[in-house]
């Protein structure tokens, strides 16, 4: 692979792809292959291997090919109908399970759950939580389920858009966490192939002339559906963080924080419905 590969992704890069391959496929690491040298090599195993680096010389995201990803210490299926779950988004459920954590019979709304990675990883970690999650993509919540399901957790998923959905019942929620579409138009041509050309764009994009599109939606419903002390977690486009944060206090929130990654990026924005 590296021969191959090692000018589009660089050496890291192969490496960590390579140790995925061999688990997918072969189910075992690059050490234990070593290891079993005097093993034979499955026949079907050397076409696998070319079909896979030609997608990769694409730039096609591995997880598309293998047709799994890592979540927060899960294994989600990940098709073209969704975004590859990024690590930044597992320290967004980080900040919720580190805040909710001790609590008990939460109830959380997830919007645009994609692959149902928030959602389930949420139902997993928090006692007795009650999950629902919304997305406009019949084909993702087809995935979000089939998640669901994989991992033994009860969701309730609907077909809903954030942007025209009417206003749910009043004070029903603790929680209302998302990660919607927040890269702006004009940035396209900042971004790398292996997304621009293989993630759906209708999970990605914003207008330029309106790149906080999602987050009135978002910042509405809450403002109605949150308990007296809800929560609302956000992951954002660093860009307008602040912007966020001052739209959350604008719809009545309070003590809104902008918390930065580990790339030291303002990427998540945090706020309590007062009491």
């Amino acid at each position: 692979m590296h021969d191959r590969l090692d000018a589009v992704y660089g050496k890291g890069e192969v490496d960590a792809m390579t140790r995925l391959v061999m688990d997918e496929i072969l189910h075992c690491s690059p050490v234990d292959l070593v290891l079993r040298a005097d093993h034979e090599v499955p026949e079907f195993f050397p076409a696998k291997l070319e079909q896979i680096i030609a997608r990769l010389e694409r730039q096609e995201p591995i997880q598309h090919i293998l047709g799994v990803a890592q979540f927060h210490g899960h294994r989600f299926t990940v098709t073209p109908d969704t975004l590859v779950p990024r690590p930044e988004t597992e320290q967004l459920v980080d900040l919720v399970i580190d805040e909710c954590g001790d609590r008990e019979d939460l109830r959380i709304l997830d919007v645009g759950t994609g692959t149902g990675c928030i959602a389930i990883s949420l139902a997993r970690a928090l006692r007795f939580a009650q999950v629902s999650a919304i997305d406009v993509s019949v084909a993702a919540l087809a995935v979000a389920q089939e998640n669901a399901q994989a991992l033994k957790t009860r969701i309730k998923f609907v077909r809903a858009d954030i942007l025209s959905m009417p206003l749910g019942a009043a004070a029903s929620l603790d929680i209302v966490v998302s990660n919607p579409p927040y890269v702006c138009l004009s940035e396209q041509a900042q971004m790398e192939r292996n997304v621009l050309d293989y993630e759906p764009h209708i999970a990605l994009f914003v207008p330029d002339d309106d790149p906080l599109l999602y987050y009135r939606s978002i910042a509405l419903h809450a403002a109605n559906a949150l308990t007296s002390g809800g929560k609302v977690y956000l992951e954002v486009n660093r860009r307008f963080a602040d912007e966020v944060a001052d739209l959350l206090q604008h719809h009545g929130f309070i003590d809104a924080r902008v918390i930065r990654d580990t790339f030291n990026n303002a990427r998540f924005v945090t706020a309590t419905q007062p009491i």
